[in-house]
This record gives C-alpha cells, sequence and structure tokens, in this order.
C-alpha cells in the first residue's frame, strides 16, 4: 500500500469534485481526486457547456435572420455549418478542462487516472481506496467525498443502440456533426426543448415526444405559453400527454410507437397507437446516478434506487468520514448545486478532523435558481404561483415585459417578460420567474433578494444601471405594488 495519506480524497473530477478538491486544499488539505475520465464531468464534457456552446451557435443565427437587416446587415446570405458549430464547441470543452486541470496542480492536488474504490478503513484509522486504471493503485484518506455524478437512463424499451437511437452523451460526442434532416427527441424537459432550439434552427424538422401535459412542466404556466409560442416560430411539432411504447431502428431511421398517457396500464395492449418516423431518435429522459462498483455494499453505505443517502445538511452518509455529493445522491441535479454541496461536505469534512481555519456548514437549498438555454432563455427561483397557493401564501405578482424596456429594444429583444412573486402582507420577495433575453443573469439578483429576505421595496429603491436589461428585475418588482414607471398598474400602498 502506498504511504501517502491524504486529508480528503474525492472520487469523481466532475462540477462538485473538483470544485471540492481545490476548496479543500485553500483550506491546507493534502487532497486526492480520482477521475476515471476527464475532469469536468457530464456538465463540462457531456451536458451544460457543450450544449450552451452550441447554443450560443444558434442564437447568433437566429439573430441575423430575425434582425440582420434591421440592424444594417445585407446582402449576406447564411450557409450553415454544424461541424464548424461543433469544431467550436468542442475546442471550448478542451480549453476549460485544460484550465480545471492547471488550478488542481496549482494547488498541488493529486489526480489519479482511473475507477476509484472504496476498500475498507474507517474514519478513526482512515480510509482505504483501490484506483483501477491503467494500473491498480491503493491510497489512503482521513475522509472520503463521493461526487461519481449521474449518466443517461437506458431504458430497455427504447432500445437505445448510440447509432440511431441516440442519449445526449451522443449527440455531444466530439464527431457527431450531423444535422439530421428529422429528429425525434423523446422527452420535452430541459435537456429535450434545449436540443430542439438546437438542431430546429439548423435545420432538422424535429419532432418531440413528452409524456405529461406540458412541456417543462415545473414551470410557470405564463412561462410554457411563451416558450411554445417560438417552438411553433422554429417549426417544432410537440406532442403531449403521449405514452413511448416503443423505439426502433429500422435502418434507414427510427419509429416510435405511443398511445396516450391517459390509458390505464392494464389497457395499452387493446388502446389506440400512434407512429412517429423520423432519421434519428434522442432520448433525454432521466438520469441514472453512478454509484455501482464503488465498494458501497462492502462498506455498509446505505443506497436507495442508486442513490446514496445523505444526511441532507451535512452530506455525510450513515459511514462516519464519508461523505456524498452531486447527481449521486438524487438530490436536485443541477452542477450549480454540486458546486454548493462540495463546500458544504468539504468544511464539514475537515472540520471533523480538526486543525484546519473552517467550521462546520448545514446545507440550505431553499434558494436553488434554475436556467433554461432555450431561445428564449428561461430563469426561475424560489416559488411558483401553484407551489405558493398550496403553501397558503397569499401572493402578489409583478410583471414587467420586454418590450417595454429600452435596452431590449436597442437590441431587437422584446419576446418575454419578468414575473416576480411577493407575499402580499409584507412585499417580501418569495420566487421569480423570466424569459427572455439574459434571463438566467437576471434571476441572480432576486435569488439574493430572497436568499437574504428582502421586499419588493428594497428592490425597486436600489438604483439599478440605465439603459440595462437588469432594470427590468426594479420595473417587475415595482409593478408587485402597481407602481412600475413604463407599465400602467394600479397602485397598492402597504
Amino acid at each position: 500500500m502506498s504511504e501517502k495519506i491524504y486529508d480528503v480524497a474525492i472520487i469523481g473530477g466532475g462540477p462538485g469534485g473538483y470544485h471540492g478538491a481545490i476548496r479543500a486544499a485553500q483550506y491546507g488539505a493534502k487532497v486526492a481526486l480520482i477521475e476515471k475520465n476527464k475532469l469536468g464531468g457530464t456538465c463540462l464534457n457531456r451536458g451544460c457547456i457543450p450544449t450552451k456552446a452550441l447554443y450560443a451557435s444558434t442564437e447568433l443565427i437566429q439573430r441575423m435572420r430575425e434582425h440582420g437587416r434591421e440592424f444594417g446587415i445585407e446582402n449576406c446570405p447564411m450557409t450553415l455549418n454544424f461541424a464548424r458549430a461543433v469544431e467550436r464547441k468542442n475546442k471550448v470543452i478542451e480549453e476549460l478542462v485544460g484550465g480545471i486541470e492547471s488550478l488542481e496542480k496549482a494547488w498541488k492536488n493529486d489526480i489519479y487516472w482511473g475507477r476509484g474504490k472504496l476498500a475498507g478503513g474507517d474514519a478513526e484509522n482512515g480510509f482505504n481506496i483501490a484506483i483501477e486504471g491503467e494500473t491498480t493503485t491503493e491510497i489512503k484518506a482521513k475522509r472520503v467525498i463521493i461526487a461519481t455524478g449521474s449518466s443517461p437512463a437506458l431504458i430497455p424499451a427504447f432500445n437505445i443502440d448510440h447509432e440511431r437511437i441516440l442519449t445526449s452523451d451522443d449527440i455531444l460526442d466530439p464527431n457527431f456533426k450531423i444535422v439530421p434532416e428529422r429528429l425525434l427527441i423523446i422527452g420535452a424537459g430541459v435537456i429535450g426543448c434545449e436540443f430542439a432550439n438546437i438542431f430546429a434552427t439548423f435545420g432538422s424538422k424535429v419532432t418531440m415526444l413528452e409524456y405529461l401535459s406540458s412541456p417543462i412542466a415545473t414551470e410557470e404556466p405564463m412561462i410554457i405559453k411563451e416558450l411554445r409560442k417560438k417552438m411553433d416560430a422554429l417549426g417544432i411539432e410537440l406532442h403531449v400527454s403521449q405514452n413511448v411504447l416503443s423505439i426502433e431502428n429500422t435502418g434507414s431511421g427510427v419509429k416510435a410507437t405511443t398511445c396516450s398517457a391517459d390509458v390505464p396500464r392494464d389497457q395499452i395492449d387493446s388502446a389506440e397507437k400512434f407512429t412517429y418516423e423520423a432519421d434519428y431518435c434522442l432520448v433525454s429522459i432521466g438520469r441514472a446516478k453512478e454509484s455501482s462498483n464503488l465498494g458501497l455494499e462492502e462498506m455498509g453505505i446505505e443506497v436507495d434506487r442508486g442513490a446514496i443517502q445523505v444526511d441532507r445538511e451535512t452530506l455525510e452518509t450513515n459511514v462516519k468520514g464519508i461523505y456524498a455529493i452531486g447527481d449521486v445522491t438524487g438530490g436536485i441535479m443541477l452542477a450549480h448545486v454540486a458546486y454548493y454541496e462540495a463546500d458544504v461536505a468539504v468544511a464539514n469534512a475537515l472540520n471533523s478532523l480538526g486543525g484546519f481555519p473552517v467550521t462546520s456548514k448545514k446545507a440550505d437549498y431553499s434558494v436553488v435558481p434554475a436556467t433554461i438555454f432555450t431561445s428564449p432563455n428561461i430563469g426561475s427561483v424560489g416559488f411558483r404561483r401553484d407551489q405558493a397557493k398550496r403553501q397558503g401564501i397569499d401572493v402578489a405578482m409583478g410583471r414587467f415585459p420586454f418590450a417595454s424596456l429600452g435596452k431590449a429594444k436597442c437590441m431587437s429583444e422584446e419576446e418575454g417578460f419578468l414575473m416576480i412573486l411577493a407575499e402580499k402582507n409584507t412585499g417580501k420577495i418569495i420566487g421569480a420567474s423570466c424569459i427572455g433575453a439574459e434571463a438566467p443573469e437576471l434571476i441572480a439578483e432576486i435569488a439574493l433578494a430572497i436568499k437574504h429576505g428582502l421586499t419588493v421595496h428594497d428592490l425597486g429603491e436600489t438604483i439599478h444601471s440605465h439603459p440595462t436589461i437588469s432594470e427590468m428585475v426594479m420595473e417587475a418588482a415595482e409593478d408587485v405594488v402597481g407602481m412600475a414607471i413604463h407599465r400602467k398598474g394600479r397602485p397598492s400602498f402597504h
């Protein structure tokens, strides 16, 4: 066994893992980071970053098509080159992965390439970890953080063959440079809607099948209505309440068979069936936790349907000294949540060891912003109206359209709106939803306001630079009490 003993070993180099390794090093810990593939994990290599790089291409294309002439750009016909966009996406990923690896080395963290597996030990004497790479190495760590993430769920009925029936991993492969003439997307959640936008812009005829009665069903109905208008404009065909029974690779294409989602399971055989055909199919339904072959069972760590069970405040498993963060815990599956959980787990792990300048932390998930990079962008945080109603909160709503904002008009970004929810009696902000230009950025200010218990008056009385998109926040906050300057409302002084 190697004589190296680490303060913390982190299994998994995705957003939570690489972030946690750097944070632990900042506190002076000796850190081992174990990764089987590439640093950055799903988010950087097969998720958030590559889709946003492709989205940036589609956003530019859409703006040129819709507004080029009015901006004074004439006689400039476009030739779309998806392969070139993919090459740019690959370069962005390569640079960011290299940057993370350089940062880990700068903090003197040891990177081990291979699959990490717990191999015994305890919090008093340290944990043994076997690393299966080109050779098998064993290290020892006083504390362990598991951050192995998730991967696309391989649903048997969908016959995912990675040739014509694809996952998001397949479609974001560095060598996938095809724009299908017809693309079928199963699932109209965040991933499905983002890819629909990308491929429809590049020329695919996109058909989407969704089990629920609405795309991105967790968002506000007004947000969804606005999104569907743009999907219609892009020629995206959306079929909701569809139970996909099977998907078949026909050799030259794919065929999906569905029935109504309202049909009871025991009546499916006799129910009316529908078929949809395309050249390729993207399955974007669910993700599986990467918790197998980690030695969890042998260590007695509790796992429920693939999700490592943790104390939601400390992120420690039932085995003292072993923590888990990110997607593998089955919590909120967002990269920025994994970053946050890394900070919590590192603080608690090092505090339990003693000798490090850090106090223990408790995780708080009350304010988690969410973003969707469709066209237009969507951002949300806190309560939606139906959630507030179920909680018995008497809600006041303010709403401000992009079309009424000077900077948005200058940019020809007049689609969408920002809505803010507040407690009617106190004006305390409890939620917000936005669809339109820079929606994810606008939501950040409101997330901070909710986190610190601010009211709509606090936001409305904060000077916002003019002309900016961020003025939307001030105007929407003022509209909660009918006092927005650039929108007629009914004043409500309280």
